[in-house]
């Protein structure tokens, strides 16, 4: 198993985690494609989103895999004048990772960092570790504490 960013850090801050493998389909990077390798319910798998704000300042959200970041609520929530989704041309300058590898630990450069309120609800839950084909599990409060997470109603 290759050694991601995100778990090179987990490791180096003694967090406990675990890490899903699944099986990667090209064609179909979704959260309900993860959802659906690994067993899980599609609740508990958690999309990283990448955005800008007016400033072009770096905004990461975690949002449940079936849902859509709301970017009103979201700029809200970070007190911004607006929020935009990253072009996905920049994502790895921004974060060192891929379309479907990207995980909320080990982004390269300083960020806010949002999660869904929902993620309180399951004692862990599962989210991109670093590489297509990588899911870390742990528990949404260590996430939380560890990126100093907002957590807030961001989703539609």
């Amino acid at each position: 198993m290759k050694k991601t960013n995100a778990v090179r850090e987990l490791e180096q801050h003694k967090i406990k985690y675990s890490l899903r493998e699944y099986k990667v389909d090209e064609n179909d990077l979704s959260a309900i494609h993860v959802a659906l390798e690994t067993g899980l319910e599609l609740e508990r798998v958690f999309k990283t989103l990448t955005l800008l704000n007016e400033k072009n300042e770096l905004i990461v959200a975690c949002i449940p895999g079936g849902d859509n970041i709301d970017l009103k609520k979201l700029a809200k929530v970070a007190n911004c004048k607006k929020v935009e989704m990253l072009p996905l041309k920049d994502l790895t300058a921004y974060t060192g990772y891929v379309r479907g590898g990207c995980s909320p630990i080990g982004i390269k450069k300083k960020h806010t960092s949002f999660i869904h309120e929902s993620s309180l609800k399951y004692e862990t839950i599962i989210f991109s570790g670093g590489m297509r084909g990588l899911q870390i599990e742990m528990s949404a409060k260590d996430l939380i504490n560890y990126l100093k997470m907002t957590v807030g109603d961001i989703i539609v």
